[in-house]
């Protein structure tokens, strides 16, 4: 017996494509990842920020005490580390956005371009976006160590190896190249699908009325790119002030290379029962979302206008 669905009014198909099995699955699909969302994501920063007005010692809860806003006068005039890891994440911030991200770019134009090998660069500059930061910093910090391969190629002995995150002057460099090689090959694989993206037509177009190579990127490319734009600066800022696992995994908790990720980690609890280190996440945060939601804000409101 066959079923037709031609002549069947819109409400009883309504009910059967929206069967208690299927609202079941869907309830099961949405609602069980929103639950641990919430319960992981949601519910563990809302406390942070909670506890970060507060002195706790992280063990009774009955040990909680409300300290306003001391935690932050602590951080903002007693601590000079802050400012410098807050130099620190600016001067990688900088550095991403005007050197490794843009090399990114440019990598990721070549490819598309499909140079001379083109498909050796595509793998190799892959390779490094499927490890880890911190298996990232491992593989560098064995080659940049004193007994290193870095250092056996210059032929260099441990007693006067180059100190490459021993010198202060220095120290931030290495790192955010180390930091590089990731976020590079990361820019170019997101660039590159969104260039593969970009209709011929519009290349064929400008190049027939005469624009050069960069003015066709420029002008037409560009923004044409301009959603995958908007991604890239929001994870290269991201990217910049969330770091730590690379220096986690060169200095630990030392103070070799202050950054902010590092403060929040070394005062977790605090000294004297302060959540100091919960303020610090709360900084974090704010300084991370807050330049993401203007630009965000300013994008939209040129789309709508």
């Amino acid at each position: 017996m066959s079923v037709t669905t031609a002549g069947e009014p819109r409400s009883r198909r309504r009910r059967r494509l929206s069967s208690r099995g299927d609202r079941v699955t869907l309830g099961l699909f949405v609602g069980l990842p929103t639950f641990f969302h919430v319960l992981l994501v949601w519910l563990p920063a809302i406390a942070t920020i909670l506890l970060s007005f507060t002195f706790w010692t992280g063990i009774n809860f009955s040990d909680i005490t409300w300290a306003g806003f001391d935690n932050y006068d602590n951080i903002f005039f007693s601590t000079p580390a802050f400012y410098d890891a807050l130099r620190n994440n600016a001067i990688w911030l900088g550095w991403f956005f005007l050197i490794a991200t843009p090399l990114g770019v440019l990598l990721a134009y070549q490819i598309d371009r499909e140079i001379r090998g083109h498909r050796f660069y595509q793998s190799a500059y892959y390779i490094p976006v499927v490890l880890s930061l911190a298996v990232t910093g491992i593989i560098w910090n064995f080659m940049l160590r004193p007994d290193g391969f870095v250092n056996g190629l210059l032929g260099r002995d441990i007693d006067n190896a180059v100190s490459f995150f021993g010198n202060y002057d220095i120290n931030i460099y290495v790192i955010m190249v180390m930091a590089s090689w990731r976020h590079i090959g990361y820019i170019m694989l997101l660039y590159l699908a969104g260039l593969k993206a970009v209709d011929p037509a519009l290349r064929e177009a400008a190049a027939i009325d005469g624009a050069t190579e960069w003015e066709t990127f420029r002008k037409v490319v560009l923004p044409t790119m301009r959603p995958v734009n908007i991604i890239i600066v929001v994870i290269t800022m991201i990217e910049s002030l969330r770091a730590f696992d690379m220096v986690y995994v060169i200095y630990g908790t030392s103070a070799g290379l202050p950054i902010l990720g590092i403060l929040v980690f070394q005062n977790i609890a605090g000294e004297g029962a302060s959540m100091k280190g919960a303020a610090y996440a709360v900084i974090l945060f704010a300084l991370s979302i807050g330049p993401i939601i203007a630009y965000l804000r300013q994008q939209f409101r040129q789309d709508i206008s």
